[in-house]
């Protein structure tokens, strides 16, 4: 069978030079940290696009971003579970070449629903990357620098995700909005052939019916219900749907349950991570370039603790990043206090990332990393929704004070997430 065929029939074993060169988890983890960068940029970059989109189509333009979401948050975690059993290397190689081919019709839409359109199958291709993406950090690291690598993960993002306004803006005013998402094809071409030489192939497969139809169906409706909400529909009935489904998706998915408060500290991680993204324009007088620059801090401190030698405290983050909200609440907004906040999350996100995943048995990790990443969706949603409506009706400060109770409340995935399920790696697979 031609090699072009076999990319994406089945998973390809590394080369041998690179499956036994002693730099090669690290090869993995760039290269996974390339999917990891490009979901947090994009999600970042549109935003800037939005008013540009709305002047050429003449409409409005919110479906582009929230059909997005909504289509990433609900399959993100049962495509996990599928990778399990079909091979995460496999799916996260056809996560990006569907990322990239919608990118590029995103860039040739003729109208606002064709865009909607390309845009929810771009997050199909999204949600087989970030499914994954944990899962292949875990394959291919030894379990003494797992924390480490998880953190040059989460950092990953961090960086796409303070990229996003800058690049965009940039687009935005000089080339046009087309070019927010034809930027992400020559990335995603280079991730995908950097995968199938780089990334292991899966060895601990799962058994049994991956995903469960129903499960799919709860986590959409409660995930598209709350989102809703928070995007500004005054409707009753849907809290009437989002928490029967909500409960009832708990119910029957064991995983969530064992791992659950874990999952709530990773919620509320991002959460405290991206509010404050979103509430400081309406706190400053600088102009746009000023304040992204400002804005920068954030995940710029993020990534210096994520990445560091020393692990650090995760509890200590906690404490770190409840107080600096409360600094940010009595209105002392800088890069200084920005910077402090993400060397907090820094300390915490990864932390209690990796001590989550370490309670989920090796078979299970593409469903464990997905639901880290339903997490992080969630709490990214919820940081956009949740102080920007605080700051609307009741100013940034009770936004703030919002964050640092939020901030509080991830002490329960550390405290709560238990390693129960023993981990080893014996050596490097291929």
């Amino acid at each position: 069978m031609h090699l072009s065929t076999r990319w994406f029939t089945s998973e390809s074993p590394r080369p041998r030079q690179v499956a036994t060169w002693a730099g090669a988890p690290w090869l993995a983890v760039v290269t996974v940290c390339l999917g990891a960068f490009l979901g947090q940029f994009d999600a970042s970059v549109v935003t800037l696009a939005l008013p540009a989109i709305q002047e050429e189509f003449g409409k409005s333009p919110e479906w582009v971003s929230l059909g997005y979401l909504l289509a990433l948050v609900a399959l993100v975690a049962p495509v996990g579970r599928l990778s399990d059993v079909a091979g995460r290397k496999l799916v996260y190689l056809y996560g990006f070449t569907v990322f990239t081919a919608a990118s590029a019709a995103c860039a040739f839409a003729w109208d606002l629903p064709s865009l909607v359109a390309f845009r929810v199958v771009q997050a199909v291709g999204a949600a087989m990357l970030q499914a994954n993406s944990v899962a292949l950090v875990i394959a291919s690291v030894p379990k003494v620098k797992l924390h480490r690598a998880l953190g040059v993960q989460a950092a990953a993002q961090a960086v796409g995700l303070a990229l996003g306004p800058t690049v965009g803006g940039l687009f935005v005013g000089t080339v046009g909005w087309r070019w927010v998402f034809a930027v992400n094809v020559p990335i995603g071409l280079l991730a995908l052939v950097a995968g199938h030489y780089l990334l292991p192939r899966t060895h601990d497969r799962g058994a049994g019916a991956p995903v469960r139809p129903l499960n799919v169906l709860l986590l959409a409706t409660a995930t598209t219900g709350a989102l809703l909400l928070l995007s500004g529909v005054d409707a009753l009935y849907l809290l009437a749907v989002v928490v029967p489904a909500a409960v009832w998706y708990v119910a029957r998915e064991p995983l969530l349950r064992k791992v659950g408060l874990g999952l709530f500290g990773a919620f509320c991680g991002y959460l405290a991570l991206f509010g404050p993204l979103v509430v400081v324009p309406f706190t400053t007088d600088r102009g746009p370039v000023e304040t992204g620059l400002l804005l920068t801090a954030l995940p710029a401190g993020f990534a210096l603790t994520a990445t560091a030698r020393w692990r650090g405290s995760g509890l200590l983050g906690i404490l770190v990043s409840t107080v600096d909200c409360a600094v940010l609440a009595l209105g002392v907004v800088d890069a200084v206090t920005l910077g402090v906040l993400g060397l907090g999350l820094g300390l915490f996100v990864p932390a209690n990332n990796a001590r989550l995943l370490a309670a989920v048995p090796r078979s299970d990790a593409g469903a464990g990393g997905g639901l880290v990443n339903l997490a992080r969706g969630l709490g990214t949603a919820f940081g956009v929704a949740l102080p920007l409506l605080l700051t609307h009706r009741h100013g940034p400060g009770a936004a703030f004070w919002a964050l640092a109770v939020v901030a509080l409340l991830a002490a329960l995935g550390q405290m709560g997430t238990r390693t129960s399920v023993p981990y080893s790696r014996k050596g490097t697979a291929a």
